[in-house]
């Protein structure tokens, strides 16, 4: 079983925002999004990834794109210890911290072609704002049950807890570790409540000055502004 030390390169990429080793990212891991996707709860984990080169720090003015760009607010798990095949009533053991996350989305890039490809999509620069701190999961008072809120210029858009999740922490990183051996500082963003803008009547997007606040009750918040 790997050592708990936690690496100081797992704190450096969730709060300044420098590169991560890899990113794991979960689709529809809350029912409220799945249904308001159109989907019905997945029975295993669906994953994506998007590119290391489009993590930020915490107070990120992120260059919008072309397209409708979209807001996914996330908690993200910090690896801190090598690990493969982690069982998961251990897969507490081998994370670091917790951190907050936005999977910021270009919709139509991400949505072209069948099937699509999501990578391209939510990795544009700027779109993997992380931070502001990691929090190492004894520092909370109950780590699976977290509240996490998303608000679009002062409006709530999205709010859950993580005991929501389909798929908790430790499931995750016993899915995904059964594949690929984990390194420290991996980041594992663990899905997005229901809320999103492409899933609206009326849709909406992100423009120019937009402010988006991300918060995570104990973990802390971000700011990112838009240009």
């Amino acid at each position: 079983m790997p050592t708990r030390s936690v690496p100081r390169v797992a704190a450096r990429s969730a709060a300044t925002g420098t590169p991560a080793s890899r990113f794991f990212a979960v689709a529809l891991n809350y029912r409220p999004h799945a249904a308001e996707a159109g989907h019905v709860p997945p029975e295993i984990p669906l994953l994506f990834t998007k590119f290391p080169s489009c993590i930020v720090g915490p107070a990120a003015e992120v260059e919008l794109p072309k397209g409708n760009v979209d807001w996914e607010l996330e908690m993200v798990a910090v690896i801190g210890a090598p690990c493969h095949r982690v069982s998961a009533s251990e897969g507490w053991e081998v994370v670091a911290g917790l951190t907050v996350g936005q999977d910021l989305s270009e919709r139509v890039l991400q949505l072209t072609g069948k099937p699509p490809q999501f990578s391209l999509g939510k990795s544009y620069p700027g779109f993997g704002p992380t931070g502001p701190a990691l929090v190492t999961p004894d520092e909370l008072p109950d780590r699976d049950d977290i509240a996490i809120e998303c608000l679009l210029n002062g409006e709530s858009v999205q709010a859950a807890r993580t005991s929501e999740m389909i798929f908790s922490v430790p499931q995750l990183v016993e899915f995904i570790s059964a594949v690929c051996p984990l390194h420290p500082g991996d980041l594992i963003f663990t899905g997005t409540p229901a809320g999103v803008g492409n899933r609206r009547v009326p849709q909406r997007f992100l423009g120019p000055d937009d402010v988006l606040v991300s918060r995570i009750d104990g973990l802390g918040e971000m700011r990112q502004t838009f240009r």
